[in-house]
């Protein structure tokens, strides 16, 4: 249970880095991203998720 909890922390942290040092940049990537349709929001999520599933592979 705790490496589940480390991992949401550090998932916490590196979500936080764009807004914090670049906030506009975010709000524009944010904008941008409320205009995909929905195929694409799945695609880009399924991509992350794989690209994630790899990672842990590799590195554990």
């Amino acid at each position: 249970m705790s490496t589940l909890l480390l991992a949401f922390a550090l998932m916490l942290v590196i979500e936080g880095l764009l807004p914090f040092i670049a906030p506009t940049v975010w709000r524009e990537t944010f904008r941008r991203a409320t205009e995909l349709a929905d195929g694409q929001l799945r695609f880009i999520g399924l991509t992350s998720m794989l690209i994630g599933l790899v990672l842990l592979t590799l590195f554990s």
